[in-house]
């Protein structure tokens, strides 16, 4: 069942901002640049719901959007972009790591890792922190259509075995934005964990 309805709700800065509601949240991570807002679009079939850049590190707060009157998708800002300050980058990680660990709607942490690349020791920390705070977290490897299939089998099987090697066992989602590959799986795999 696809996405009927997807409206921009806010913007907040950290928790206390976050929307007094009780609709449950996936929210979508991963460093600057690495393909949320293409997902989310994709994923809203909207072209410009969550606003993509070529400038890395253009989220600067947790953007929620209302899906369907029945749950939020938050988008989080990028992590491990260099042009921001060090207190910027600061005060963000407070704000998620407070954001992450408080709010009782979060159900879901979809955490992107772009294909062409293997996950970086901030993608690596991520994971091993969520994972010991016990968040429920998925894989997204974003950006399958920049490269053939056979890399892409390479880069799951690589990110199963770093995953493995943590002790970590979740679900992995190839994906491409841009051929919609994936798509309808991955929300099907999403509206578990909403229901």
């Amino acid at each position: 069942m696809p996405i009927k309805e997807a409206i921009f709700i806010k913007s907040a800065p950290d928790l206390q901002f976050c929307p007094e509601t009780s609709l449950p949240e996936i929210c979508f991570a991963g460093r600057s640049n690495v393909g949320k807002s293409s997902l989310i679009n994709a994923l809203t079939k909207r072209k410009n719901l969550a606003k993509t850049s070529n400038v890395p590190g253009k989220t600067r707060a947790m953007n929620y959007f209302l899906i369907d009157q029945t749950w939020h998708l938050v988008d989080l800002p990028g992590y491990g972009y260099a042009k921001i300050s060090k207190k910027e980058q600061a005060r963000w990680g407070v704000a998620l790591n407070e954001y992450m660990l408080k709010r009782e709607q979060l159900r879901l942490v979809v955490l992107l890792i772009d294909i062409r690349h293997k996950a970086m020791q901030s993608d690596i920390d991520f994971m091993f922190w969520m994972a010991t705070k016990d968040i429920p977290f998925i894989l997204v490897l974003s950006k399958a259509d920049k490269i053939g299939v056979t890399k892409q089998q390479s880069a799951e099987a690589l990110l199963k075995k770093t995953i493995k090697d943590m002790n970590i066992d979740t679900a992995i989602y190839v994906m491409s934005s841009n051929e919609k590959k994936g798509i309808d799986d991955f929300y099907d795999f999403l509206r578990t964990y909403i229901e």
